[in-house]
Order: structure tokens, then sequence, then C-alpha cells
């Protein structure tokens, strides 16, 4: 740490302290872990099925490891070779100074790659470890709601947030140790560092998309439909990987997507800080951020204490308790960046460059952000507001109407998402744009920076995103365990505890569509950062091959008005409708396999008794279809961008880039909150008093519209949105490491020229054949199973 001129005593013990805050949120994890393990597990037979979803989890984690270790492999070799084409950063010179250039290589290459491994292993960790965590929790809720609201309340909660934890712990911790090992040159492993978490993110979001949708549709199908037993019969061999599938996707995918987030933002913001370290002679630009990461670990501890509710409620009690943490944590996090803000950066060398309250207040911007898009996403989502109410409504005449309602419903949020999003960066403008005598490329690098600092703060309450986002699946498997175990008992306390598991049931769908609506904001800033940090390796990459000053591309920017520019953008907006295209498509393909399983199962005696269903074939099946189909899907997100950039020189890229994003960022929005809008708009027709007379209840035909829109929803907000975030991630990640290589040999002629082009191609022959593995026809339906 030390290797960093300048760098002052107290700075040195202010890392060592966000050193020591990653460990506190460890052991908090440790704690909370403790405290759930004591929890009553309940009756022999909840303990029964909870014993099979965790077997059906273990199924799937083993598979999942298998199918991404040898990619890991690959990818880690080619980390490391990245280094050699082209010469080593300033910043890397400079802390290896004395060496020659191969050793720099070297040491910068092994670097790289060690941090692509361990990026990619905390990204794996947090999603086992914390959808264990959330499989350990489930069955202790359902029994704690036979005893209070608050008791279930409150164990679903902190599960979550031990997952929580192990984001912001193993976020925090990856990327201050290697800050500590690296100094200046750290931005050279965190790039293998945020881009492992990435991909992992991308294996793991994609995957647990697929993998819950094809068998929730695949139970549905031969379980309600073709066999007619109930939605949970414990016979349908695939109702437990319906269970395991919502772990999977939203509890280990989300941590692993927000895990990214964490780290990608305070890659993009180490660069920029070294920028204007280049620029100012200050290294506040680099330490404030790591500050910031480690108040936010403390602020979401203390706020998951105010997470609590009485012996009785409803489902809007919990949802209040739930955001008066957030907001408990947002508030003493905001007040700590000031003071932290003022005690630091208050000197009179910061004062030169537009004083010390910028960067807590570009941070506070970024909390800002989170809880409006919070508040933005629980009203087009929850149950009490306006428009999943008219969905309801729209039910009385139909389908139809109900999907249309839906849909305008989706169309809206985007607006006002994107809405949001801008005046965040507008914000930026305002306290970086304003600084005196900073002018041209300098201050567009501070604005970039300054919004990269508001996706520090978004994300600075992890640990409490998180925790809602866990609560979802944890509270809908408690609710699954207590309907099949408790089927047929009809006293008082059974009664109520049913309805609490229902109301908190309802709740994780609202938290879920919120952080999935916070994670798709922080996917958009995060991307607009690293955008920041594409422009700036671009141009110290043409300024090494000796391209003059008002040439380069921070200094002309990125012209919409050149053809291939254009070309880019078109390129990259279109790319997030062909990736989610696929993604539905998958859907549809690992669900028949699933159809064709538990009919092989059904055939062989199972519904009369004769053998028992085998859950961990359902859910090992559900998995290998899921990884399989996500090769196709992960390649569209790594090779696109390394395509265009070879063929159509770095400024198309740069057009590609802000395509994707701006398109990206609509596309997730409506998929999301169209998707969590139907979803609750159908469990309130399932709340209402079953009364077919009056069309009302489940097994009307209003119900039957709301499970229609339900079902177009489930891989709208389910699979293709949720994925959306990691890949526009992955896109802009591979980019920034691939930009200095392009400008390298953009201008290659003879021999390189070819070697260019060979690679394009054979990358362009790898593309066609994803693609057309993705549009291969699905196995029939109404096959006949020959096993």
């Amino acid at each position: 740490m030390y290797y960093m001129q300048g760098l002052q005593p107290f700075e040195a013990v202010a890392i060592w302290v966000v050193f020591g805050i990653a460990i506190v949120g460890l052991l908090y994890a440790v704690l909370l872990r403790s405290q759930i393990m004591r929890e009553d597990k309940g009756t022999e037979k909840m303990q029964e099925v909870w014993t099979a979803i965790k077997d059906g989890a273990g199924a799937y984690l083993s598979k999942q490891f298998k199918s991404i270790i040898p990619l890991i492999g690959v990818l880690t070799i080619a980390l490391f070779l990245s280094v050699y084409v082209v010469p080593p950063s300033p910043e890397a010179q400079e802390r290896f100074a004395g060496m020659a250039d191969s050793q720099i290589k070297l040491i910068i290459g092994i670097a790289r790659a060690l941090a692509f491994v361990m990026g990619a292993g905390f990204s794996l960790t947090v999603g086992q470890l914390g959808m264990r965590m959330a499989i350990e929790g489930n069955v202790r809720v359902a029994a704690a709601s036979k005893k209070s609201f608050g008791d279930a309340l409150r164990i679903a909660y902190r599960a979550g947030t031990i997952t929580g934890m192990l984001t912001d712990g193993l976020g925090l911790l990856g990327g201050t140790i290697i800050f500590i090992i690296l100094g200046i040159a750290a931005p050279d492993a965190l790039l293998g560092f945020g881009f492992g978490g990435t991909l992992l993110a991308l294996f793991m979001r994609v995957g647990g998309g697929i993998f819950t949708k094809a068998a929730d549709v695949g139970a549905d199908l031969v379980g309600k439909v073709e066999a007619g037993i109930p939605e949970d019969d414990p016979r349908n061999p695939a109702v437990i990987a319906d269970l395991v599938g919502d772990n999977v996707g939203d509890c280990a995918g989300m941590a692993a997507d927000i895990f990214e987030s964490y780290e990608v933002t305070i890659v993009s913001g180490l660069i920029l800080g070294l920028a204007l370290w280049h620029v100012t002679g200050r290294l506040e630009w680099i330490i404030f951020p790591l500050m910031v990461r480690g108040i936010g670990v403390l602020s979401s501890i203390i706020g998951t204490y105010f997470v609590k509710a009485g012996k009785t409620g409803k489902s809007e009690d919990a949802m209040k308790a739930i955001f008066s943490g957030f907001l408990t944590s947002a508030l003493i996090s905001a007040a700590l960046f000031f003071i932290a803000g003022f005690f630091y950066l208050n000197n009179p060398a910061m004062a030169e460059w537009g004083g010390w309250w910028r960067m807590p207040t570009a941070v506070g911007v970024g909390v800002l952000l989170a809880i409006v898009i919070d508040r933005l996403t629980e009203y087009f989502t929850g149950t009490h507001a306006a428009p999943v109410n008219d969905i309801k409504k729209a039910a009385d005449t139909g389908p139809a109407t109900l999907i249309l309602n839906g849909i305008t419903v989706g169309f809206e949020s985007s607006v006002w998402s994107v809405l949001v999003i801008a005046l965040t960066i507008v914000a930026s403008i305002f306290i970086f744009g304003s600084i005196p005598g900073v002018e041209g490329t300098v201050k567009a690098t501070f604005i970039l920076y300054g919004v990269a600092m508001t996706g520090i703060g978004m994300l600075t309450l992890t640990g409490n995103n998180v925790a809602m986002d866990s609560f979802g699946p944890i509270a809908d498997n408690a609710n699954g365990i207590g309907e099949m175990s408790w089927s047929g008992m009809t006293d008082k306390a059974t009664k109520e505890a049913q309805q609490i598991m229902a109301d908190l049931d309802a709740v994780g769908n609202t938290t879920k569509a919120i952080t999935k609506g916070v994670a798709i904001g922080s996917a958009v800033i995060a991307a607009v950062s690293l955008f920041g940090s594409f422009l700036v390796d671009v141009s110290r990459a043409q300024a090494s091959q000796g391209m003059p000053a008002e040439k380069l591309i921070d200094a002309i920017g990125i012209r919409v008005d050149s053809p291939q520019v254009f070309v880019g953008m078109l390129i990259g907006g279109a790319l997030p409708w062909l990736f989610s295209s696929f993604a539905i498509q998958a859907v549809t393909r690992a669900a028949s396999l699933i159809v064709l399983e538990v009919r092989r199962q059904f055939k062989l005696g199972v519904l009369e008794g004769k053998v028992k269903p085998d859950y961990k074939q359902a859910v090992e099946i559900s998995t290998t279809a899921a990884q399989k189909e996500l090769v196709s899907l992960a390649l569209l997100g790594i090779i696109t961008p390394i395509v265009v950039g070879l063929t159509l020189k770095v400024e198309a890229l740069g057009g590609f880039l802000a395509g994707i994003i701006v398109s990206g960022q609509l596309l997730a929005v409506f998929l999301n909150n169209a998707g969590g809008a139907w979803d609750n708009a159908k469990k309130l027709v399932e709340d209402e008093p079953k009364d077919p007379a009056r069309n009302l209840g489940k097994g009307s035909e209003r119900h039957k519209a709301a499970v229609v829109g339900d079902t177009v929803g489930d891989p709208f907000k389910d699979t293709a949105g949720p994925a959306l975030n990691p890949m526009i991630k992955v896109v802009n990640l591979v980019a920034v490491i691939i930009a200095p290589i392009i400008v390298q040999y953009q201008g290659a002629t003879g021999g390189a020229l070819v070697v260019v082009w060979v690679v394009a191609l054979a990358l362009i022959g790898v593309l066609a054949w994803a693609i057309m593995r993705s549009k291969a026809p699905a196995p029939s339906m109404t096959a006949d199973v020959k096993k």
C-alpha cells in the first residue's frame, strides 16, 4: 500500500480499517447464521419437505460447479495473455519502476488472472452459501409462522441478511486486498476481479432463471393439467425443483448479480480516480470510495435491527418494517459520508479542486437514487398501489385486457426509471461540472467520476438490498413447505400461520421486484461509469501509439454522425432484444425436458405410491438443461463486443456500448416490472373469498385470466429481465479489457491485418453457432417418453 506516492499515515490506517470492516461483515454473517440455525425446524413432515429441497439444491450446485470450471480455466489463461499484446499501463510502470516491461507484464498478467479467479470464486461463494442459508431459513420461517408474524418476519429477513453480508464482506475484502498489494496498479487487476464476478453472475442469473421457470412450467403442466394433482403435491417429482428454482434464480442469482455490480462500480471509480490523480496529484479520489464502502457495511448491519414487527400483522406491516430498516441504514450512511468527507477531504489542496463536499454529495445522490427506485418499483408492482389493482380489475374482461394492462404498466415504469437515472447523471454534472478552471476532457472525467461515485453510493446498502431480495424466495419456500405439510389441517393456528405465510410471500414478490429495480439501475450507472473508463483507457492506448492529443477519443468524443459509430449503436441497441428472445426460448426448451422426465416417473408408478419420486433427478435434468442453454447466451455477451471492435474499430465499439446501455435499461425495467405486476395481480385475485357465483377467488374465470398474465410474466421477471443486468456489464467489461488491444491493431497491415481478420471471422463463426444452437427446435412436449 505504501507503494502509492504521497500516501499519508491516516490514509494507510483508513485502508486497513476498511479491510477490518470487511472482516466484521463476514463475522456478522457467521453470527446471524448461528442465530438462524438455533431456530425450530418444525414438524417431521415439514423437515421431510425441507430435506427434499436441500437435496435438490445440492444437485444443482454440484452440476453448476462442474459446468463452470472449464470456462474459468480458459478465460484465466486468456486474461493472463491479454497483458502481453499492449504496453504496461503508466500506473504499472510507476508501481514497478526499475523493472523491464516483460517483467511488469508477467506480474500484471498473474495479478489479473488471479484476481479473475478470486472474483469468480467470491461470486460463486456468495451465490452458493447464500442459497444454502436461504434454504436453511425457509423451514424455520414456516415453523415460526405458528408462533407469531414478527418471528417469521425476523427469521426470513435475517436469513437473507446473511447473503447480504457475504456480498458486502467478500466484495470489500477482495477489492481492498488487491489495492493493498498493487497500489496504483490495482485497476489492472481489478478489471479481472470484476470480470470474474460478472461472468459468474451471468451464469448464475441466466441459468437460475431458466432453471426456475423450466421447473415451474414442468411441475404445472404434468402435475396440475395432465395428472390433476394439487400444485404442491409431494408426489410430483418437479415440485421440489420448482421450490429450489426460487432460490437458484432469486437468491443465488441476485446475490452474484449485485456482488459484481458492487465490484464493477469500484473498478470504474478507481480507474477514473487514477485519471484524476494524474491531473490533481491527490489520492483522495482513490481512497474515499473505499471508505464509503466500509461505511456502507456498518450501516447495513445497524439497519438489520430495525426490521421488526409485532406478534400479528399483515403484508403492509412487513413492507413497512423492511423499508424502515433500509431507510435507517440510508440515513446513517449518508450522515457518515459527510462526516468522513469533512474530516478527510476538508484541506487546502482539495479546496483547489472544488472543495470537500462534492464527493460526499455525489455518494449521497446515489443513496437517494436507490431509495427513489425502491419507491418507484414498489408503486408499479406493489399490491396496494393503483397499477396492480388496475390489472386486477382488468381480469373482469379476460386475459387479453389483463395482459395489455400489464404491458402498459411495464412501459410506463421504464420511462420513469430512465428519467430518474438521467436526473442522477445531471446531478453529477452540477456537482462536478462547476469546478472553477476545469474545462474540456478533464471536466468530462470529473463528471464521469461523479457518476461512478453515485453508483458506489447506490450500492452502499448492498447488504440491505440482497437481504430484501433473499427474503422473497425464503418466504415463498416457507409458504410452499407450509402448504405441503399442513394440507387438510383446519385448526385456527394453522389457518393463521397460512395467512402469515401468504402475506410474507406477497411482500417477497414486491421486495424481489424492488431489488431487481435497484440491480437494473446499478447496472446502468455502472455501465456509464465503465463507459468513462473505456474512454480513459482508449485515450491512453492511442497516446501510446503516438496519436496527437487533439485527436484522442476523449478530446473529440464519439461522433454519432460517423456511419461506423451509428452502426455500432444499432447493433448495441439490438443485442438486449436478441438476448431476451433466446433466454425466453431457452425456458421453453428446458421446460420440455422437465415435462418428459415427470411423465417418465409417473409411468413408473409414483402417483400410485409404487415408487418414491426422484426429486434429485428432476433437479439435475433442469440444471443440465439450464447450463447447456446458458453457453450460447454467455457467448453473445462476450464475443459480440470483440467482433464489433475488430471489424468496425474502437469508435464503433463506443457507439455499441451507448446503444446497449440505453436499450438494455429500458427493456430490463419493462420486463421486470410488467412481470412483477402480473404476479401480484394474480395474488390479489387468489386472496379474494372464493365465490364462483360472483366470479371471485381461485378457480374463477378472473383467476384463470390472472394466471395467464402471471405465466406470460414469469420468464419476463425471472429470466430475461434480471439476466440483462450482468449481460450489460459483461459487455462493458469485455470492451474495457479489449479496447487497448483494438487500438494497438486497428491500423495493422500485412500479416497482422490477416491475423486480425482471421480472429474476427472465427469469432463470427462462433456467434453463428451460438445463434443456431439457441434457435434449435425443442423436443415435442407431447412426445412419448422412451426410457
